[in-house]
């Protein structure tokens, strides 16, 4: 992902659920447009606003009123087209704009509210 978005901020937190690595234009993991999730019964590329996104071959899983992601088995899947087209519609969808520079590396604290780990 950081190839695919290199302007991008990465925000990596280890939230109540999930180990996440959030991408975005900002610090701000509100703003972040993708994320990779893993949990112990495996990874996935959340799109925080995916249920506005154009999704023609019905890819994104999910019911809320805002998320939506994709399961998959290994990081082949994020090169398939549907996939790719999935993630450029996200960086077009961006509120705020993505700046010209290098994104950074941010570690955010690990959240005081953790669920025991499955295996």
């Amino acid at each position: 992902m950081r190839k695919r978005l290199p302007a991008a901020n990465e925000l990596v937190y280890d939230n109540y659920n999930f180990f996440v690595i959030g991408y975005g234009p900002s610090e701000r993991p509100s703003e972040a447009i993708l994320s990779i999730a893993a949990a112990a019964n495996g990874v996935g590329l959340a799109f925080l606003h995916g249920a506005t996104l154009p999704d023609p071959h019905n890819l994104l899983v999910g019911s809320g009123k805002q998320n939506r992601f994709l399961r998959f088995e290994s990081a082949s899947k994020l090169s398939e087209p549907d996939v790719e087209a999935l993630i450029a519609a996200a960086v077009a969808q961006s509120k705020v704009p993505f700046a010209k520079t290098r994104g950074k590396l941010i570690i955010r604290s690990i959240s005081a509210k953790q669920r025991p780990r499955r295996k």
